[in-house]
């Protein structure tokens, strides 16, 4: 039976590493295609460190099997602020929802609502009233698209969000086969909690 619970402080800074483990397992996959290292990870994560964060964590036992981070958007790394500078909403109002991973043999059974349950209640407490997350955007005919893949667009409509256009940040990291960082664009989706 999986579990998800809410870790915040110190609990949440002790599941750090299962995070970051989680993150390079599940990112390695269409469409990130992230080649990452744990010294990566590490620093990285620091920012969930800040206050404001926490960590919707799926519990198969003891194992985290999934995870769902955030923070407010202020103490989110600058790349991923950046692209709200010409945004109407309060940059102090939003909420930042960060990576979502969940081993693939866990989906299906409700947790990624779970997540945003979570998040978005976190959100709700720290008296935010929007939440935002970035999501990459690869083309259509990418050569490494499995043929079965299934964006998660529908998902995040259902709960709310919608794309904003022309908000678009750009990070780095390698791509499996590369041998240096690139950059990328993740288009930012934002849902309104009040609406």
């Amino acid at each position: 039976m999986t579990e998800v619970r809410v870790l915040t402080g110190p609990a949440l800074e002790v599941a750090l590493d299962d995070v970051a483990r989680l993150r390079i397992e599940v990112f390695r996959a269409f469409p990130y295609l992230y080649d990452g290292d744990l010294a990566y990870e590490r620093r990285y994560l620091e920012a969930y460190l800040a206050p404001s964060a926490m960590l919707a964590a799926a519990f198969d036992g003891t194992r985290i099997v999934g995870a769902a981070t955030g923070t407010a958007m202020e103490d989110q790394a600058h790349a991923f602020a950046a692209p709200f500078a010409t945004r109407p909403e309060p940059f102090d109002r939003i909420f930042y929802c960060a990576e979502s991973v969940l081993l693939p043999e866990y989906r299906g059974a409700g947790l990624g609502h779970a997540f945003f349950d979570a998040r978005e209640a976190h959100a709700r407490a720290l008296g935010r009233r929007y939440t935002a997350f970035c999501a990459v955007i690869r083309p259509e005919d990418h050569p490494a698209r499995p043929q079965d893949y299934a964006p998660l667009d529908p998902f995040w409509r259902k709960r709310g969000y919608a794309p904003l256009p022309g908000v678009v940040a750009t990070f780095l990291w390698k791509d499996i086969g590369q041998t240096e960082e690139t950059p990328h664009a993740l288009q930012f989706w934002m849902r309104d909690l009040t609406a």
